[in-house]
């Protein structure tokens, strides 16, 4: 059965200008392109920031990473201050690999990345 975006991904709005988009299980192959659609569906409307929130993401392949390098770029290009959040020790462990934790930033917390 084939993921949908109202299955994997959570979208909520706390306040005007900020986003935080949740994936609910680990994002590959299968689910990336979802998670871009996502993505740029929010991108374009305005924000001040976007929050990837990784807390339910056990696993991420690198179409997965690329889906996000990708998101960091178009939020440079909107002005869109784009920020991952709570990430598992595992996919912090990938970023790290990748040396993309220089490239993004990242807070242990929702929460920090709300108030950053």
């Amino acid at each position: 059965m084939a993921s949908s975006e109202n299955d994997f991904i959570r979208t909520e709005q706390p306040t005007a200008g900020v986003v935080i988009i949740s994936p609910t299980a680990d994002v590959d192959m299968s689910r990336s392109p979802i998670l871009r659609t996502a993505i740029k569906g929010k991108l374009k409307s305005g924000l001040d920031r976007m929050i990837i929130d990784l807390s339910e993401v056990q696993y991420m392949d690198s179409s997965g990473l690329a889906t996000l390098v990708e998101a960091m770029r178009i939020a440079k290009t909107e002005s869109v201050a784009l920020h991952l959040a709570s990430m598992t020790p595992k996919v912090r462990a990938i970023f790290e690999i990748a040396r993309l934790d220089a490239f993004f930033s990242i807070k242990d917390s929702r929460q920090e990345a709300l108030d950053s």
